[in-house]
């Protein structure tokens, strides 16, 4: 895909909400508010305030009927990502972006929001270890990497992978040359004093207990995923059955 040219200005956008996993947001706006002749939205439902899944105050600029055609859709993830799964305001939003958007980059459980919004059958995507096997309910093709780029379609793994995401979502938009140039203000050269990064690095018993934890809610999203994406049932309709 060609990268815009400079002189074209981008419109960057994400959506936050309730019980958002911030980082997931705050780690790609680190990237994505830098890129050059760009402007970022940031939107919700309404304007109030909204609080993570921590107690940290993010603040809408725009509601969502407000936000203008985006070049880069950013979807992050959280708990709160849950209910957005049956949330047809949310979905419809996603969908008309994702209609012209050049990217849809989701972080984390994101990606099983835009899978809810029907965008990712026989594409190729990541998301977050503790919700990696739902993605296959809504068609998509698992990939267990960081990220992952399938067409417009970019996806990060969990949480902090969404600032690699960012950096090859500046790459793709502005040039290595400028993807560079963020990393290298924001100084993004992680050493991390342990090992425990992923489910196959990590200590077994690490592992069983992050899983013990997850599984209510990975067990919440599968079920969500199997009922929204269950075929209809029933005699089709003659006014139907006449249209196909």
């Amino acid at each position: 895909m060609p990268i815009p040219p400079p002189d074209r200005h981008l419109h960057i956008g994400a959506i936050i909400f309730p019980q958002i996993d911030q980082f997931d947001f705050t780690g790609p706006f680190e990237v994505l508010s830098r890129i050059p002749n760009s402007t970022f939205h940031i939107a919700w439902k309404d304007k109030s305030p909204v609080r993570d899944a921590r107690g940290l105050l993010l603040t809408p600029e725009s509601t969502l009927a407000e936000v203008p055609p985006l070049d880069v859709l950013l979807v992050p993830g959280g708990s709160g990502q849950v209910p957005l799964m049956e949330d047809e305001t949310v979905l419809s939003f996603i969908r008309t972006q994702a209609s012209h958007a050049q990217f849809v980059f989701s972080v984390c459980t994101g990606a099983l929001t835009v899978g809810a919004a029907g965008l990712l059958r026989g594409v190729r995507c990541t998301t977050h270890w503790a919700s990696f096997h739902v993605l296959e309910h809504f068609g998509a093709i698992p990939v267990n990497e960081r990220v992952v780029v399938d067409g417009k379609f970019v996806s990060a793994a969990g949480v902090s992978s969404g600032i690699d995401g960012a950096l090859r979502m500046a790459a793709l938009l502005r040039g290595d040359r400028v993807a560079q140039e963020i990393q290298l203000y924001m100084q993004y050269a992680p050493e991390p004093p342990f090992h425990s990064g992923t489910p196959e690095t990590a200590p077994a018993e690490i592992v069983a207990t992050a899983r013990a934890a997850a599984h209510d809610l990975a067990e919440t999203r599968i079920a969500i995923a199997k009922r929204i994406t269950k075929p209809a049932t029933g005699p089709k309709s003659t006014s139907s059955a006449a249209a196909s």
